[in-house]
């Protein structure tokens, strides 16, 4: 697949205006964050851990749709024993009940619960005994009630001398009880050459496909993409994504016009924006088609001190973003990354609209 990306950029990395600081410390490393947005379209929270994915994990809360955020928050004492990314998510069960999930991976895949909207929260408690990477990645709802969740399972985790084992592969589990409960995980996709891992959800908007988006570890592909039509009872073979969609942790939503923004760190070997934090906007058709999509976005500029080197490729220490949409249509995408020289990272938020993106675009006559 070529790694040329021909659709245009638009670049906001310098308006400063959209950027607001969710949390910083001169002095401690502040990371890989997920965001969650309840039904009243105001009150957001944000969950990130102390270091590089391992680490106390922090929680915040935003009661005007992300423009200022509360204190740190008090959480239960085991968040602290946290060994991976925690990830947040809603869930709503069969009887309607809401609650709040948040995951740390590896061995064992761990869970805590909130019932009340995120006030009070459990301690984190082992899901099955099982491990994963960054779990859970994404997590859909499948219209029978049922929630997946998806993980990427490092076979070092199993295999006792795991070093020479370094195939990727991607795993779900299923829940019937909006969360609570999850079952064995089921094989999703894997591959014999490249490095599938971080997968994002994506639902068609009549609802009837699914689209998983995967990072792509080993550097020498773009990213992938699987399908399935029968509600993840099977997937279509791994087939590469065009260069504009290449990078790592995606994170997706449809916006009110029917397009897709998906955000993500930016792993295209030919962009002018490689290792900073960028957004696709395209249509879900286009994924399916192969299709460029209709322009990408710098959001913000990762800078020079916080990359580094795998497999000859640079890449950034910054990315996993925070996604939500607001009731008026402003999109709220959060992550962290080396904002300032010679400070840790720390995380931000940036706000934007497609209709304010659109009007950047170069003019064609």
């Amino acid at each position: 697949m070529s790694s040329d990306i021909n659709i245009p950029h638009v670049d906001v990395s310098g308006e400063t205006q959209r950027q607001v600081v969710v949390d910083r410390d001169p002095q401690r490393y502040l990371g890989h964050v997920t965001t969650v947005l309840l039904e009243d379209g105001r009150t957001m929270y944000a969950t990130y851990p102390t270091g590089h994915g391992v680490g106390q994990i922090l929680l915040k809360r935003s009661d005007d749709g992300g423009l200022t955020w509360s204190e740190r928050l008090p959480v239960p004492e085991n968040w602290s024993t946290s060994l991976e990314v925690p990830t947040i998510f809603r869930t709503i069960d069969k009887a309607g009940v809401r609650r709040l999930l948040l995951f740390s991976g590896m061995h064992p895949i761990r869970m805590a619960v909130s019932e009340d909207d995120g006030r009070n929260w459990s301690a984190l408690e082992a899901i099955g005994d099982y491990g994963g990477v960054v779990a859970m990645s994404c997590m859909g709802r499948l219209r029978n009630g049922d929630y997946l969740a998806f993980f990427h399972d490092d076979e070092r985790l199993r295999v006792p001398d795991g070093a020479a084992a370094r195939r990727l592969i991607v795993r779900c589990v299923r829940s019937a009880d909006g969360g609570l409960t999850w079952g064995e995980p089921v094989f999703v996709t894997a591959h014999e050459e490249a490095e599938l891992c971080e997968p994002c959800w994506l639902r068609s908007p009549d609802g009837r496909h699914i689209a998983i988006l995967l990072r792509e570890n080993s550097r020498r592909f773009n990213s992938f993409v699987i399908f399935s039509d029968d509600e993840g009872e099977s997937w279509s073979p791994p087939r590469e994504l065009p260069a504009a969609l290449t990078g790592d942790r995606h994170i997706g939503r449809h916006t009110p016009d029917g397009r897709l923004f998906v955000t993500f760190r930016d792993e295209a070997r030919e962009s002018p924006f490689l290792a900073d934090w960028v957004a696709w906007v395209g249509t879900f058709d286009d994924i399916v088609a192969g299709r460029e999509g209709q322009y990408r976005i710098r959001l913000m500029h990762n800078r020079e001190h916080g990359r580094s080197m795998h497999n000859g490729i640079v890449f950034g220490d910054c990315g996993y973003p925070g996604l939500e949409l607001l009731p008026d249509g402003t999109l709220v995408t959060t992550t962290y990354g080396h904002w300032s020289e010679n400070d840790p990272p720390y995380i931000v938020s940036v706000r934007l609209t497609l209709a304010e993106m659109d009007g950047k675009l170069p003019v064609t006559r």
